[in-house]
């Protein structure tokens, strides 16, 4: 296993959920995986497990941004993963009419503004590699309104819009320098716990929450990890600029029900 030799890869967010998938895939792939996150603890358990680096990073922070780059000041690979929904702390008024601006630049910080510095940084730190592979998670939310997550789903559309404004300055600069976005939805993480549960109800809420999806079932952070793959190799040299949905079918339309006789 070895599309990933001698590369070094930084995967913000990797202290566990799709992050720490995608860490786990590059280690295995032979790269040198920088797992960074905010919480340094969950961190350091990732990088013990897959032998890789840790580092604590506040992406919303151009202060830590400034000290990975002291530490790490060549990349071949970043993953721009971490990011919030705004209800880490509970359910809030998250619709546009009543989302306070407090809330709202709270979720921006963080997926916007830490995907920007995450760029900022990348684009830097590849040039002295003469190449290298920006891939920035979004969403599905990223792509269609979400009334009660409004600031999530503006934070993931400008995630989306800035990789390709990455893509196409990379490109005018003469840089080898890729930059490509994947739209995961309905990925069975740990930020879904609070609503399903571990009650003897599970099992429904799970279904219901899938209920529109046409493949109807959750997918695996493994899945979208496989996706961050491609992308971090040179498999994907030709790729730049676009985006990859893992929805189980959600963008593709009105599902049609298997129909028995």
């Amino acid at each position: 296993m070895s599309r990933l030799n001698t590369k070094i890869c930084i995967v913000t967010g990797a202290g566990r959920g799709i992050g720490a998938a995608i860490g786990r895939a590059f280690a295995r792939e032979g790269a040198t995986v920088v797992v960074t996150d905010k919480n340094e603890t969950s961190a350091a358990d990732v990088a013990r497990e897959i032998g890789g680096h840790h580092l604590r990073l506040d992406v919303a922070s151009e202060a830590d941004w400034t000290a990975l780059a002291e530490g790490w000041p060549a990349c071949d690979v970043l993953v721009n993963n971490a990011g919030i929904t705004g209800f880490e702390e509970g359910l809030r008024q998250h619709d546009p009419e009543h989302a306070s601006l407090a809330d709202w630049r709270a979720v921006h910080a963080v997926n916007l503004d830490g995907t920007f510095l995450g760029c900022r940084y990348a684009i830097g730190a590849m040039r002295t590699r003469g190449s290298g592979s920006i891939i920035n998670i979004s969403s599905r939310s990223g792509m269609v309104g979400i009334p009660a997550a409004a600031a999530y789903a503006s934070s993931k559309a400008a995630v989306r819009n800035h990789t390709k404004s990455v893509a196409l300055y990379c490109a005018e600069q003469g840089l080898n320098i890729r930059c490509n976005s994947i739209h995961p939805a309905a990925i069975l993480t740990p930020m879904w716990e609070p609503m399903l549960g571990d009650g003897p109800d599970r099992e429904a809420r799970m279904a219901a929450f899938v209920a529109d999806t046409p493949m109807r079932r959750f997918g695996t952070v493994d899945e979208v990890a496989s996706i961050a793959l491609l992308l971090a190799s040179d498999e994907a040299a030709y790729m730049t600029g676009t985006e990859l949905t893992v929805d189980g079918g959600l963008l593709a339309g009105s599902a049609a029900t298997p129909q028995t006789s």
